[in-house]
Parts: structure tokens; sequence; C-alpha cells
């Protein structure tokens, strides 16, 4: 298994493809309580666990960062095309609580390595300095972001975003080291289709074993404790002019389907970086991947891939 590149992304970017769902009101902990895999008391407006939304079988319709902003505030960083539809399944259960959910339109989202001085006084934030941490004013909030040194800035400002195709090369920059941070945010493509642990949810500290039921959690914690995880989220790239698409196939030698894609992004010119979802005995037996008829090659993930407790790693930073 080769060692990927870690160059750290670097610049300033708009980043179009994130949405905010908010869920406010006097029983906004306990709702999301019953829903997510976080343990939502950790969130307290230090401690950003990710998190995920399962359906009653265990399979993910959203994975998500989440934030208190207030007492009765939380914030769901999410892929801007799971928005919607996950507000929709909420509802059918924020009926029986004071609470409410909201997509928050009016946040810019930034991604920098460098955020400008004048951007984070205006939005009166400080950076914080451990991963999965954030600090939140009535303007914004910066996030720390795991993996290498960046940061998620969510902005109530007037400006409007420059135009996508202005801004390609840095966010397919920034897709990149969530790539080699080993982070698979779900899109609309995947829903209903991943259990937590194929995108190691649980090795980030997106799943907490130790709370009580939510949608999803005994299929969830039957297949961690049973070991039944046969496939597993790798990184790897590939010599390729085209991005592989989401849900392409990996194979072997014989065309057999391995894995598929679950992102990809330029690394340089016919350079491509992707994380997939792989059968986990491609590992194990040092099988041959191909994409296209193209070698694949695997790289380590910057993580072990083992169980990292929520409630262990908001203590390490508090």
């Amino acid at each position: 298994m080769a060692t990927a590149e870690t160059h750290p992304f670097t610049g300033t970017v708009y980043l179009t493809h994130l949405a905010a769902l908010d869920v406010t009101g006097p029983d906004a902990e306990k709702f999301l309580q019953g829903q997510t895999s976080a343990q939502v008391g950790l969130a307290n407006g230090h401690f950003a666990p990710l998190t995920c939304f399962c359906t009653p079988k265990g399979r993910m319709l959203a994975n998500a960062q989440l934030l208190r902003l207030a007492p009765q505030h939380y914030r769901l960083v999410l892929d801007a095309s799971l928005a919607e539809s996950l507000a929709n399944h909420l509802k059918k259960f924020a009926a029986f609580y004071k609470t409410e959910l909201t997509i928050a339109t009016s946040v810019t989202f930034v991604g920098s390595s460098a955020p400008d001085t004048s951007l984070l006084e205006q939005a009166g934030v400080t950076l914080p300095d451990q991963a999965y941490t954030h600090h939140t004013s009535p303007l914004g909030t910066a996030l720390r972001m795991p993996g290498t040194a960046r940061w998620l800035l969510m902005l109530m400002l007037e400006e409007t975003p420059p135009e996508k195709a202005s801004q390609e090369t840095l966010q397919q920059a920034w897709q990149l080291a969530d790539i080699r941070s080993g982070l698979a945010w779900l899109t609309a493509a995947q829903q209903d289709h991943f259990l937590p642990q194929m995108l190691n949810w649980e090795a980030l500290g997106g799943i907490s074993f130790k709370k009580g039921c939510y949608t999803g959690q005994e299929v969830v914690a039957r297949a961690h404790f049973r070991g039944q995880v046969k496939k597993r989220l790798v990184h790897a790239h590939v010599s390729a002019s085209a991005l592989p698409q989401i849900g392409d196939s990996l194979v072997d030698k014989e065309g057999k389907a391995l894995g598929e894609v679950v992102n990809s992004a330029f690394s340089d010119e016919q350079q491509v970086e992707l994380l997939a979802v792989m059968n986990t005995k491609v590992a194990e037996e040092q099988i041959s991947v191909y994409w296209q008829a193209q070698p694949v090659t695997l790289h380590a993930l910057p993580y072990p891939i083992e169980r990292l407790d929520p409630e262990a790693l908001a203590a390490q930073l508090s």
C-alpha cells in the first residue's frame, strides 16, 4: 500500500456545495438525540462531533458535522444535495417535539487555510486550534476541520459568492483535502446505500456506542460488535484525464466489481485521487484494482480503522 501525498490545502474558497440545517427550540437536543448517531450533549458550543442519520436498516440518509450555536440552536453542516430531503425526513418526527428545522439560506460557506483577518473581525470569530472544535458569534462560526489544518467559516454576510467556475480549481483542492483526510461526505446519489462503518465513520468519532436508541442504532451496533462490516472506505489514486463519477465501479483484472467510487478530485494533471467503498479482502489479499482498465493504487489512510468514541474525543479536546 503506497503512501499518499500530504500537501495541505492552501487558499480561500467559497464552498457552494455545503448547506446548514438548523434545529432550534426547547426540545432540539432531545429530538436530535433520538435521531442521530452522535451523543448530542457532547456538542457543547466548543466540540463539534461528526454524526449521521440512518434508516431503520442502518443505511445512511446523510452524514454531517453537528454544532451547538446556542442553548436551543443546533446546526448540521452537510452536502447541499441532502439538506432538503433530510429536513423533510426529520420533520416527520419533529411534529412531536417543540422544535423547528430550517435550512439556513443566509449562510455563506468559506473554506480557508489562512482566513483573512478582516473577514474574521467582521464575523466576530477567532480560529480554534484543535480539529473538531469551533468558535461562534452572532455573525458567524469558525470550525477547524479534521485532518490537515484548514477552517470552515459559516458567515452571515451580505456579499454574493463568486461564480462557481471562477472557483473550480480551489473547490477541487478543498475536496482533495477531504479525500486525503479520509472524509467522505454523502450526496443525494448515495442515500440509503452505506452503513456508517463503510465510510469509516466510527473511526472518525462519528458514532456513539454509549448512547441510547436512535433510528438504525440496533443494526449499526450489531454490525460493529459482530464484526460484520466487509466493506470499508479506502483512499486511492489512478492516472486519468477524466474524474471517476460517484458510483463508478472499481474492478479486478477479470472485471469483477470490488468497490465503488464515493468522491474524486484531480491532484495533478492526469492524476486523480479518490475515496471508494471497497471489499476488505482487496487490501488483505493484495488484489489488483482497476478503473476503466487503468490500475488503481491504494494509499494508507491518515487514521487507524478502529473505534474512536466521541466521548473520549470530546474529553481530549476539552
